[in-house]
C-alpha cells in the first residue's frame, strides 16, 4: 500500500471554495469581486458601466450612489449637519469634520473622549476624568501628616515616603511634578512635563496649524511637509536658539 502524502498547505481546497462561494454566492463578470447581496453587486457593476442614475436637479452632475448624491447636495444647499463640538465651526461631510478635529484641535479618532477645557483627548473616560482635575484643581487624596492634598494616588503615595522616610530608589531627580509625583532631574524638564497635564502645545506648525507640547516633536512633524528649510530654520521660543 503507498503511502498517503498530505495536501501541500498552499494547495486550494475545494470545501473552503465552496465555503467561500457560499458566503459571497454574488459574483461580478468583468472582475472577481464577489458579494454577499444582489443590490451591492449591482451597485459595483455601475464602476464597470459607467451608469449614473442619481442627477442633481441644481447643476445636472450625475451619480452611481444615492448617498454621493446627497452629499453633493449640501453644496447647494449650504447645510453643514456635523458641527464640531470644539468650536463653532460645522461641516458637510463627516470626513472633513474629522481633519479639522485632527488639525485644529489635535484629537485622533482613536482618542474619542475629549477636554472642553484644553485640545486634549484621550482614549478612555477614566483618563479624562484624572486630566479634568488640573482644570477644576480637584485634589481628593490628602496627606494626614501634613494636610497636602493630590490629584492622583500614584501622586499621594510617593509623597508618604516623605514622612515614613521610605527611598525605594536612588535619588537623582529632585524635581516631582505635583499632579502625579513624576520626578525629573531638572526644573525644565518639569515645566515640559506639565504640558501633558495642562494640554498646552506653544509650538504651532506654519502650514497646517497643528500644535506640539515640544519643539523636538514639531520639528519631526515639519517632514510630514516636505519643508526641510522651515525645519532647519525653526527656533526654540524658550531659549532663543536655532536648529
Amino acid at each position: 500500500m503507498e503511502p498517503r502524502v498530505k495536501d501541500d498547505i498552499h494547495s486550494s481546497s475545494p470545501k473552503r471554495e465552496v465555503e467561500h462561494t457560499r458566503d459571497r454566492p454574488f459574483s461580478c463578470g468583468l472582475c472577481t469581486k464577489t458579494f454577499t447581496r444582489s443590490t451591492h453587486l449591482k451597485l459595483h457593476q455601475r464602476t464597470h458601466t459607467g451608469e449614473k442614475p442619481y442627477i442633481c436637479e441644481q447643476c445636472g452632475k450625475r451619480f452611481a450612489l444615492s448617498s454621493c448624491l446627497l452629499r453633493h447636495n449640501r453644496t447647494h444647499s449650504g447645510e453643514r449637519p456635523y458641527q464640531c463640538d470644539r468650536c463653532d465651526r460645522a461641516f458637510s461631510q463627516s470626513s472633513s469634520l474629522k481633519q479639522h478635529l485632527r488639525v485644529q484641535h489635535n484629537v485622533e479618532e482613536n482618542e474619542p473622549f475629549t477636554c472642553k477645557h484644553c485640545p486634549k483627548s484621550f482614549k478612555r473616560a477614566y483618563h479624562l476624568k484624572m486630566h479634568m482635575r488640573t482644570h477644576t484643581g480637584e485634589k481628593p487624596y490628602s496627606c494626614d501628616e501634613c494636610g497636602r492634598s493630590f490629584a492622583l494616588s500614584n501622586a499621594y503615595i510617593r509623597h508618604q515616603r516623605v514622612h515614613t522616610g521610605e527611598r525605594p530608589y536612588k535619588c537623582d531627580q529632585p524635581y516631582s511634578c505635583d499632579v502625579c509625583g513624576k520626578s525629573f532631574s531638572s526644573s525644565s524638564n518639569v515645566k515640559t512635563h506639565m504640558r501633558i497635564h495642562t494640554g498646552e502645545r506653544p509650538f504651532k506648525c506654519d502650514q497646517c496649524g497643528k500644535g506640539f507640547s515640544q519643539l523636538t516633536h514639531l520639528k519631526q512633524h515639519q517632514w510630514v511637509h516636505g519643508d526641510r528649510g522651515s525645519v532647519e530654520r525653526l527656533q526654540c521660543e524658550g531659549f532663543g536658539w536655532v536648529i
